[in-house]
């Protein structure tokens, strides 16, 4: 049975999402360069992006007869912090996806309320799966396919109209749905929605982290450092760092698309709370486990748990260069915590050398 692609379409923009777009189920269109980013060892330690790599880039092999892939996108923007918070080298900065709710939490639900509904639809037996950055998905090459935007050089999905501060989600299905268009194609000279020659994205990455355009190596990206790598950050990066204490923004913050198009989400599930997005620094040292859970409880900070949160805290402070963070890090040499204690002793001496 051939769903009407409107009338799916149309429900689920009531259930919240602020586009959606269907594919045809096929081999991903990216397949040989993802290979070749997973040979080249971008993926760092997030070594599941390895395993069953297959499934990953053919829907069929998740879901036996696949016929469509079903995106959906939830724009985030919330407003943008006054520049004396921002700015203040005392505060961490946590990017944008993470002020407030999981998005995790609120889009799966929906999607699966989407799954159920499809199956209603149909009198014979259809088979779906729904994931949100959780399964084996190629989100930004299946959502560009589906006509929800282009992949520009920062490798994030850019949708003309409201720039790259979207979430993604994804229904693999068996039922037959007719696939929108593509939006554009990344790289080609197709006009408006297109990078062009701009670079300023790879330009403004603090750790280099991109060796080509639409290329990331996560072993220098802030995101992947703050949230994903558990262990110590190299040195050689924590400089670079600024005071990103969660997830980075910066390629994102100048991008045209971005800068002209920041439309706030349908969806009000993200609010700016100074307090815990961005923290005065101090304060966020003095957290101990109790402490830690009250505050990011229900928010993406909680996948760093503390160990992780106030090792990036205390990279932040070093790199204040704030003599009024001493005594907290000293605090934090003696933690109990290895990982915090190396970091703040690290900071300590970075702050001394520059005001000694």
């Amino acid at each position: 049975m051939k769903l009407n692609r409107e009338d799916v379409r149309d429900h689920a923009l009531e259930l919240g999402f602020d586009a959606v777009g269907f594919v045809a189920a096929r081999e991903a269109r990216h397949a040989l360069p993802f290979r070749k980013w997973l040979e080249a060892g971008y993926q760092a330690e997030m070594h599941w992006l390895s395993r069953n790599v297959e499934r990953r880039l053919n829907p069929a092999e998740v879901v036996p007869n696949a016929r469509s892939v079903i995106m959906v996108a939830v724009h985030y923007f919330v407003e943008q912090p006054s520049a004396e918070l921002w700015d203040d080298p005392l505060r961490g900065r946590v990017a944008r996806y993470a002020w407030g709710k999981d998005y995790h939490d609120v889009i799966l639900p929906k999607l699966m309320a989407l799954a159920d509904w499809l199956r209603a639809q149909t009198p014979e037996r259809s088979q779906t799966r729904a994931y949100v950055d959780t399964g084996p998905l190629l989100e930004r090459t299946w959502a560009a396919d589906a006509g929800l935007g282009f992949i520009g050089k920062n490798s994030l999905l850019i949708r003309p109209g409201y720039g790259s501060y979207c979430f993604l989600g994804g229904i693999i299905t068996t039922l037959d749905i007719e696939p929108d268009e593509p939006a554009m194609q990344e790289g080609a000279v197709l006009g408006k929605g297109e990078c062009g020659s701009c670079t300023r994205c790879l330009n403004i990455c603090p750790t280099h982290a991109f060796p080509a355009p639409y290329i990331v190596d996560s072993k220098r990206c802030i995101s992947y450092l703050t949230i994903e790598h558990k262990g110590a950050i190299p040195e050689a990066l924590r400089d670079k760092m600024g005071n990103w204490i969660y997830g980075c923004d910066a390629c994102q913050e100048v991008c045209p698309w971005v800068r002209q198009y920041t439309t706030p989400s349908s969806e009000h599930f993200l609010a700016f709370d100074a307090e815990r997005f961005a923290p005065y620094l101090p304060d966020l040292m003095r957290l101990d486990d109790e402490g830690f859970r009250a505050r990011y409880r229900g928010t993406p900070l909680k996948r760093t748990k503390r160990r992780g949160l106030l090792r990036n805290a205390a990279i932040a402070l070093g790199n204040s260069g704030q003599p009024e963070a001493l005594p907290v890090l000293r605090h934090a040499a003696n933690d109990p915590e290895p990982l915090i204690a190396e970091h703040a002793v690290w900071a300590i001496k970075g702050i001394e050398a520059t005001t000694s």
